[in-house]
C-alpha cells in the first residue's frame, strides 16, 4: 500500500511516522513545488508538481495516484485543502481515499471569521471577531472590545500576516499595509470577496494545542491535549501533554459537531477568569502533532488500519500525560 503526501514542505517528521508504521514493501510518495523541500528527502519517491492553483494541478496529482498505485492521499497545506476537497469524487472514482474533509468543513476552518461564528454556534467561546474596520472602531468606541487587538488574513495559514495592534493609529496603518500585502501574495487567490482581514481581541493566558482525531466517517475517537510552553514562527516549539478533562471535552464536542476526517489541529486559550476560548481550527496534521505522537498517540498507524479496512486499535490514540518535548533543528542533505 502506497501513500501520497502533497505539499509536503518541511513535515519530515510526519512522513517518518507513517514510514515507521507501513508494512515492508509499502512506500511513501511525496510532492512539492520544489524538489529541495526537506520532507521530500525522506520519501521513497519524490516528485515536483505545479502550484496548487495551476489549472493542471489536480490532474497531475490524479496521474501520480494512478502511476504509483496510491491508496490514500494526505494534504499538508491549508491552501490546498479546498482544491482537493472540491475534486474528491475524481479521487474516489480511481479508488483513492482522499484523507481530506468535505468542502463545508474546509470552509468553516479556512475562513477564520466563519470559524469564530461556528464555534459560538455550538455553544463554545471564541474571540470577539470583526471583518470591517468600521465595525471594530464602533466596538472600540462602545467599549465592547479594547486594545490590544490581533489582525491577520481572514483566509490564511499559520502566523502569516499576524499583527499585534496597540492603538487606533496602528489599527489604520496596519490595516492598509496588510491589505496591500495580501493582494501581492497567493492569499489573494485563496480569499473570497474583498474582506480579506479579520480583527480579534487579543487574549493572554495558557495556550493549548489539541489533536482532535476522527475516523473516516467523521466520528470522534480521540483527543490529545498539549500545553504550549514555547512558540517559534507560529508553531509550537515546546509542549507538554496534560490531562485536562474540560479541554478534552471541548475537543470532543468540536470533533463530533464538525465531522472532519482524520486529524484536526485546534488552538485554545485559557482566559484570566479560567474559561476557555477556541482560537483556530486546522483540518490537517499541524505542527504540534509530534508532541502527541512522541507521547504515544499513534494516529498514523490507526489511519493505515482504516485505509486498509482493518479493525483499528483505538487504544493507540491515548497519550501518556506529563511528557514534555522540544523541537530541535538538524541539517538534512538535499539529494
Amino acid at each position: 500500500m502506497n501513500i501520497l503526501f502533497t505539499c509536503a514542505g518541511r513535515r519530515t517528521y510526519l512522513l517518518k511516522y507513517f514510514k515507521e508504521n507501513l508494512s515492508v514493501g509499502d512506500k511513501i510518495v511525496a510532492t512539492d513545488m520544489q524538489l529541495s523541500a526537506p520532507a521530500l528527502q525522506v520519501a521513497d519517491v519524490k516528485l515536483q508538481v505545479p502550484a496548487v492553483y495551476s489549472p493542471d494541478y489536480v490532474d497531475t496529482i490524479l496521474h501520480i495516484c494512478k502511476e504509483y498505485d496510491i491508496a490514500a492521499v494526505f494534504s499538508l497545506n491549508d491552501l490546498e485543502l479546498p482544491v482537493l476537497a472540491e475534486n474528491k469524487p475524481q479521487f474516489e472514482a480511481q479508488g483513492v481515499k482522499l484523507i481530506v474533509s468535505d468542502t463545508p468543513v474546509i470552509e468553516i476552518a479556512f475562513d477564520k471569521y466563519k470559524t469564530a461564528k461556528w464555534i459560538e454556534s455550538i455553544g463554545l467561546a471564541a474571540p470577539k471577531t470583526y471583518v470591517r474596520l468600521k465595525d471594530v472602531k464602533d466596538a472600540l468606541s462602545k467599549g465592547d472590545v479594547c486594545f490590544p487587538l490581533f489582525m491577520k488574513p481572514r483566509w490564511g495559514s499559520g502566523s502569516i500576516g499576524l499583527e499585534s495592534i496597540s492603538d487606533m493609529e496602528e489599527l489604520d496603518i496596519y490595516y492598509g499595509l496588510l491589505m496591500k500585502k495580501i493582494k501581492k501574495t497567493i492569499l489573494a487567490t485563496a480569499s473570497v470577496g474583498d474582506e480579506y482581514i479579520i480583527i480579534q481581541e487579543k487574549l493572554t493566558g495558557n495556550e493549548y494545542g489539541l489533536d482532535v482525531m476522527n475516523n473516516l466517517d467523521g466520528k470522534n475517537v480521540g483527543v490529545s491535549v498539549k500545553q504550549k510552553l514555547a512558540m517559534r514562527s507560529g508553531e509550537t516549539d515546546k509542549a507538554i501533554t496534560v490531562n485536562l478533562p474540560e479541554v478534552h471535552e471541548i475537543g470532543r464536542i468540536i470533533g463530533d459537531a464538525l465531522g472532519h476526517i482524520g486529524n484536526l489541529d485546534v488552538d485554545i486559550m485559557q482566559r484570566a477568569d479560567g474559561t476557555y476560548c477556541v482560537l483556530e481550527l486546522n483540518p490537517r496534521f499541524g505542527g504540534g502533532f509530534p508532541f502527541s505522537y512522541e507521547a504515544g498517540v499513534n494516529l498514523p498507524k490507526v489511519l493505515i488500519q482504516w485505509i486498509k479496512n482493518e479493525p483499528a486499535d483505538l487504544s493507540l490514540l491515548e497519550p501518556a500525560y506529563g511528557k514534555m518535548f522540544a523541537k530541535n533543528d538538524y541539517l538534512l542533505e538535499i539529494k
